[in-house]
């Protein structure tokens, strides 16, 4: 039997092992990141989204877990779920200096400026889920996120299999200019092509805002007699929805969402939600902080071995899947 104590160690010791096992291949794993600590206090910076979002909050809390494990300093800059006040936080942390800096941007162009000036004072800037800037406008040293077209398409077609290829969906989109919610947008089109019996009622962006999908899923609800499911580009979205097709005894809308957060993997256990895709939060986020060792310690390493463009995919998460993606989290956080 082991006790608690020794139990914690025992999973920190299988976490940090499950994480270099699964970023070694990608080559993530130089000197120091195969061996553990930084020699020396790093000091970083992060910024993603906005911890209104459960996906960003698991984030940082990855990171700030992955950094105590590494030796780094994690500060945070809150994105606030807005790209001007990201923008403000990010002018802040650019006018500091850092030992590498990590950063999901909000719109993709919002932060190009601040971003340039960091990698012009030599910070190692890594990019996690959305790009910062398009057409090699700036040159990160290293991007980490998920395939999200694919993710799009997983979830979309786990959905029009169930309805045999026939019905009426809603999609609702994160925010027109994050990458990550342009590429998930992709992946539903490209399946929902070859489905000549589908019929697409709604496609407007929710931005991540729960609030502002709730107001959508009303206004749905009262023009559309009939929706046969629903494709959400977070699990937040897609709860937020779930209680207003509850509050209005429609229930019978099957629901697909992207993240596989905890709350989400229930919703799958007790029947709200169909299936989501998990976008590994704590992956990128953690991965970040060993690219980001990596960087800080390329010369006493002898180089960095990380690749310019690393992809963290999860599986997707239906009804027969769900315990064992809940384990994974809690055990590795994945």
């Amino acid at each position: 039997m082991i006790d608690g104590l020794r139990r914690r160690n025992f999973l920190t010791v299988a976490s940090a092992g499950s994480m270099l096992a699964t970023l070694n291949p990608l080559g993530l794993a130089g000197a120091n990141a195969a061996s553990g600590r930084s020699e020396k206090p790093l000091k970083a910076a992060f910024s993603n989204g906005g911890l209104q979002s459960s996906w960003c909050a698991q984030g940082k809390a990855a990171a700030e877990h992955w950094g105590k494990l590494f030796n780094v300093e994690v500060t945070w800059f809150d994105g606030g779920l807005d790209a001007d006040k990201q923008r403000v936080a990010i002018d802040k942390m650019a006018s500091q200096q850092w030992d590498f800096v990590a950063i999901q941007a909000q719109a993709t162009g919002s932060l190009t400026e601040p971003v340039q000036k960091m990698i012009d004072a030599g910070i190692p800037v890594i990019t996690m889920d959305t790009l910062i800037a398009l057409d090699d406008e700036i040159h990160v040293f290293s991007h980490l996120g998920a395939d999200n077209r694919a993710m799009g398409a997983a979830i979309t077609q786990a959905l029009i299999t169930k309805l045999g290829g026939k019905g009426k969906i809603i999609m609702t989109p994160g925010p027109i200019e994050h990458t990550g919610a342009q590429d998930r947008t992709k992946g539903f089109t490209s399946v929902i092509q070859a489905y000549p019996g589908i019929e697409v009622l709604e496609t407007q962006p929710g931005d991540w805002d729960v609030v502002k999908v709730a107001r959508l899923w009303e206004d749905y609800l009262a023009e559309y007699p009939e929706i046969d499911a629903a494709f959400f580009h977070s699990d937040d979205m897609a709860l937020a929805a779930y209680n207003v097709m509850k509050a209005h005894g429609r229930t019978s809308i099957l629901i697909g969402g992207i993240d596989a957060m905890p709350p989400a993997i229930d919703a799958v256990f007790d029947g709200r939600m169909f299936a989501t895709v998990r976008n590994p939060s704590c992956l990128i986020h953690g991965g970040a902080i060993i690219a980001g060792v990596a960087a800080a310690t390329a010369n006493e390493t002898g180089g960095s071995r990380v690749p310019a463009n690393i992809v963290t995919d999860g599986p997707i998460v239906t009804l027969e899947k769900a315990d064992g993606m809940r384990w994974l989290q809690d055990q590795f956080l994945m």
